[in-house]
């Protein structure tokens, strides 16, 4: 088995796992709200399976928010109704759905969607509505009482694609069909509802076998999964990412072949990807993979083209995609770093493939790379769906910003180059110099010793001027003590007045932070307090 990224040694095994038997499955899925599904389906004489995401997290022991349900049977003829509109059998799983609806009264709510075929019905939270008697905690799997959950229904299908587009050729199908056509084979596995079978697990391709060795693999020939739906190759590495599990050699080949595929989906499908990967708790090892696989060169060609080390005259630059992963790690071990701070991680060096120049004297430089990024950033984004609005341009800050504490830490931390950092980055001031740590990746660790003590000395500074220009600008220049003794006043109430007053004066810019027109403030509020000067 092939493994393709280097930063596999920042990761923990694999979230582990446990294995049910059925009987132990049908104690697992013991819960209201599945044998209301479970009484509809019979009733109805339907078939009825729980598969996907929710049948694999119940192996992983992780949470899942929502329930895919699965109902075989035939549709049912087409509600009458008038005659210029156009009649569509009714899909079971939409059947279903409204019998739970019923069945749940006002503690649900239901959506169908008569043109996909699905419906979707939503449990509440726990709490019940005022004048609602009734809690419906009791309907929700263990753990989701407090969120509520959704119910998503679909009937059985079989799906067939045309090699231009994503939108699949629907026709009904069986549940072997169904799960032909499900992404991998971890997300192919069934539990049925029906109450001969309650909890019997439905698992045609091992999906349970891939669980346990931590592999990615697709049901059926991964070429064709992906070339039916190019956004599987991003969900193979975005669920690679999430679950720490290596992609099955035989599907990695498939992502490189298929890779140009990925073309013909949309620009925000691929962001909503890029950011489930980014938020993964170890995101470098899902831009490896997208990067071996060809994938990055397509999706983000500015961070694909920074893999690369050029050497001239015996002297090399370091790979810049690979130091830009580690960035990514640095940041995202040292603190619960949000997802545009993760973006900003990640685009930080970008600019240095179009600044990178070669020096005879000094040997490979990159002027420049950070206000060259920062103007990358906003095509990016909008190349990738991602928003334009102040998420946006807090990455680019970041990214234009990152080189400026790095100078001032090798040369005298002067007062007034501290200051107009801290006026440039504003609030973002930590969040600039944590990056800025996490920059720091050298093997040297004299160096890199070196680096984050000057970076220590900056922090240091920049509390200093903080607390400096918070009384030089919020504290009047008249103080307490000052008051009592232009008053002969001991320590008391009216003293407390008379400061509040000018201190609100100057938060409220109503006089400027000096002591002429303060002074001529403090004398018109001790007159209307009776004190005399």
């Amino acid at each position: 088995m092939r493994i393709y990224f280097a930063f596999r040694s920042v990761c923990t095994n694999f979230a582990g796992m446990k294995l049910y038997s059925d009987e132990e499955l049908a104690e697992i899925l013991d819960q209201e709200i599945f044998h209301l599904i479970s009484d509809v389906a019979d009733e109805l004489d339907l078939e009825c399976y729980v598969v996907g995401g929710y049948v694999r997290d119940i192996f992983l022991e992780r949470p899942s928010d929502d329930i895919d349900v699965v109902v075989v049977g035939k549709p049912h003829p087409p509600i009458p109704s008038s005659k210029d509109e156009e009649q569509h059998p009714v899909s079971v799983g939409i059947l279903v759905a409204e019998a739970l609806k019923k069945r749940l009264g006002r503690k649900a709510h239901l959506s169908v969607f008569r043109n996909f075929g699905t419906a979707q019905v939503k449990v509440a939270p726990s709490k019940p509505p005022r004048g609602e008697a009734q809690d419906v905690s009791d309907l929700l799997p263990n753990g989701e009482a407090g969120r509520g959950l959704e119910v998503e229904f679909v009937g059985a299908r079989r799906e067939s694609y045309s090699h231009d587009s994503r939108k699949p050729i629907v026709e009904d199908g069986t549940l072997e069909d169904d799960q032909n056509r499900r992404d991998f084979t971890i997300n192919a596995m069934a539990i049925c509802l029906n109450k001969k079978r309650f909890g019997e697990l439905v698992d045609p391709f091992n999906g349970l076998a891939d669980l346990e060795d931590g592999i990615i693999a697709t049901p059926l020939d991964p070429e064709v999964t992906f070339s039916d739906d190019p956004l599987r190759m991003l969900r193979c590495v975005r669920f690679a990412t999430q679950l720490n599990f290596r992609i099955e050699e035989e599907t990695f080949e498939a992502l490189e072949r298929m890779a140009s595929r990925i073309k013909i989906v949309s620009a925000e499908r691929i962001g909503v990807e890029l950011n489930k990967i980014m938020m993964a708790h170890h995101p470098s090892i899902g831009f490896e993979y997208l990067q071996r696989s060809g994938l990055l060169n397509i999706i983000l060609p500015e961070v694909a083209a920074l893999d690369i080390v050029e050497q001239k005259n015996g002297r090399a630059h370091k790979n810049n995609f690979y130091h830009t992963l580690e960035v990514l790690e640095n940041v995202v071990s040292r603190m619960d770093a949000q997802l545009w701070f993760r973006w900003a991680a990640l685009l930080h060096d970008v600019g240095k493939t179009k600044t990178k120049r070669w020096d005879p004297a000094i040997g490979w430089t990159f002027h420049n790379h950070n206000f060259t990024g920062a103007k990358m950033v906003p095509q990016i984004f909008r190349r990738l769906g991602l928003p334009l609005d102040a998420k946006m341009k807090y990455v680019q800050k970041m990214v234009d910003l990152h080189m400026r504490p790095i100078v001032i830490a090798d040369e005298e931390v002067t007062d007034s180059a501290v200051r107009r950092l801290l006026n440039d980055a504003g609030e973002d001031i930590d969040d600039l110099m944590t990056l800025c740590e996490a920059d720091i990746t050298s093997k040297n660790e004299g160096r890199k010793k070196m680096f984050l003590e000057n970076f220590r000395m900056v922090r240091e500074k920049l509390a200093d001027l903080k607390e400096k220009d918070y009384k030089r600008l919020l504290q009047p220049v008249i103080d307490g003590n000052e008051i009592m003794e232009l008053f002969h006043l001991p320590p008391c109430r009216d003293v407390g007045i008379l400061k509040q007053y000018l201190k609100d004066a100057v938060l409220d810019n109503r006089v400027p932070n000096e002591r002429e027109p303060l002074m001529k403030l403090l004398l018109e509020k001790a007159k209307t307090l009776n004190i005399q000067y």
